[in-house]
């Protein structure tokens, strides 16, 4: 039966294009942002700690921060191949200075910028891949109101330190092995499982 016949007919009109522009459109569908958001969704919630730590001259001050992941968000940078996407991965932090007998408390406000490639692999796989992020990838905005600048000063030297500390925390949790495995997937199970 012809496409115009299925058209007569009040079928629609079948458009046919090359098997190159069907894996392209097939990864655009299938690679969505709605599921790497869900590939990641582990992440969310994750408690976040670390410390205590000296700094400051002499490293006279103690410093403990905990915190946890909040929702993720996507972006896509490129439409051709390979598919490419930004997730940017907030992440709130409550710190505590212990300095000479005082305790003082602020908080920070994260953001991991992870940068993410779908690939195709073989037998008949959708991979996004992660690049590793490192301390460029972080930003850290100190919400410091009401601080004496003694403890400013070693918040602000803090920085580096914290940019390093959740870039390998991030590091780690997007390759544990659950969220390895909803970044891999095997397409042809599914392929085989379709009815006709």
């Amino acid at each position: 039966m012809s496409a115009d016949h299925d058209a007569q007919r009040g079928a629609p009109k079948t458009e046919y294009f090359t098997y190159a522009d069907f894996g392209l459109a097939f990864f655009d569908r299938a690679i969505s942002k709605k599921r790497i958001l869900s590939a990641v969704s582990g992440i969310t919630g994750a408690p976040i700690e670390f410390g205590p730590i000296g700094a400051g001259p002499g490293r006279i001050a103690k410093v403990t921060a905990h915190g946890i992941v909040n929702d993720p968000t996507v972006t896509r940078v490129s439409e051709d191949e390979p598919l490419r996407f930004n997730l940017h991965i907030p992440v709130d932090l409550k710190f505590v200075v212990r300095l000479t007998g005082t305790v003082h408390r602020f908080r920070a406000d994260v953001a991991v910028d992870l940068k993410l490639t779908a690939r195709a692999a073989k037998p008949l796989r959708a991979v996004i891949e992660v690049e590793p992020p490192d301390k460029s990838d972080v930003a850290v905005e100190i919400r410091a109101e009401g601080l004496a600048s003694s403890v400013l000063q070693i918040v602000s030297g803090m920085e580096s330190e914290v940019k390093r500390f959740v870039a390998k925390y991030i590091k780690e949790e997007v390759n544990k092995p659950h969220i390895q495995k909803a970044r891999d997937v095997d397409l042809g199970p599914m392929i085989d499982a379709a009815e006709y």
